[in-house]
C-alpha cells in the first residue's frame, strides 16, 4: 500500500474512479475517430475530396490524440464550406436560397445541387448531391462539430491531456503517478471532479456528432442498396 492510501484511506477507490473515468474517455474517443472516418470515406467517394482518415495513436497522449481528431475535423468544416461557395457561386441566387428553404423538398435541393456537381466532377450522382445537402442543410456545422472541436481542445488542455492513451493496465499507481504525480487528497478529488465533467460533456457532444454522421453515412447505404 502506498503512504498516501495510509493517509488517505480513500484515495484507492478514488484512484479507481480516475481509472474508470479515464478508459471511458478513451472509448469515446476511439468511437468518434470510427465516426469520423465513416464521413471522410463518403466525401472522398462522393464528393471528389481529398481528406486522408485517422487512426488513435497508442504511443500518444490524450492531448495530442484530440488535435489529430480536430485537425481532421476541421478539414471536414473546411471542406463543406468550400462546397457552399461553390454552389453560391454557380447557381442563380434563387436557386441556391431554395438550398436553405426548410419549405423546398429535398428532391428539389438534390436535382440542384447535383446539377453543381456535375459541372465541378464533371459527372455527379444523385448521392453526392443528396451528401452536399445533407451536410448544408443540418446543423453539423454550427453546432455538432463546433461543440465537440471545444471539448476536444478542452480535455487536450486539462490535466488528462497528457496521459498516454495506453496507460491503461500499467497498475494502479502508475497510473495515478502519470495523470497527477504525488498529490494531496484534495487534489485527487479535484481531479476526478475535472474528469466527470468533461467527460459527461464530451459524451454527449460525442453522441450528437455520431447521430449526425450515422444520418448521412446511412442515408448513402439506402442509395446504394
Amino acid at each position: 500500500m502506498a503512504l498516501s492510501d495510509l493517509l488517505y484511506p480513500d484515495n484507492p477507490k478514488r484512484k479507481q474512479e480516475l481509472i474508470n473515468l479515464h478508459q471511458e474517455l478513451l472509448d469515446c474517443m476511439s468511437t468518434n475517430f470510427r465516426a469520423t472516418n465513416e464521413l471522410v470515406g463518403v466525401l472522398n467517394k462522393h464528393l471528389g475530396c481529398t481528406i486522408t482518415p485517422i487512426e488513435m495513436r497508442e504511443s500518444s497522449t490524450v492531448k495530442e490524440n484530440c488535435e489529430i481528431i480536430i485537425q481532421v475535423i476541421s478539414e471536414i468544416q473546411h471542406q463543406v464550406q468550400k462546397i457552399d461557395s461553390d454552389m453560391k457561386e454557380k447557381l442563380e441566387p434563387v436557386l441556391y436560397q431554395k438550398l436553405y428553404d426548410i419549405k423546398e423538398p429535398e428532391l428539389e435541393k438534390i436535382a440542384i445541387a447535383q446539377r453543381v456537381f456535375s459541372i465541378i466532377l464533371g459527372e455527379a450522382t444523385s448521392t453526392a448531391a443528396m451528401v452536399a445537402i445533407k451536410l448544408l442543410g443540418s446543423n453539423f456545422l454550427t453546432l455538432t462539430v463546433s461543440k465537440l472541436i471545444g471539448l476536444l481542445a478542452a480535455i487536450g488542455a486539462s490535466v488528462l491531456g497528457g496521459v498516454s492513451i495506453t496507460i491503461i493496465g500499467l497498475g494502479i499507481e502508475m497510473i495515478l503517478h502519470a495523470i497527477l504525480g504525488a498529490v494531496e487528497r484534495s487534489q485527487l478529488l479535484t481531479a476526478v471532479r475535472s474528469y466527470e465533467k468533461h467527460l459527461a460533456e464530451f459524451k454527449a457532444a460525442s453522441e450528437k456528432y455520431q447521430c449526425a454522421i450515422h444520418e448521412v453515412t446511412s442515408l448513402v447505404r439506402q442509395q446504394v442498396q
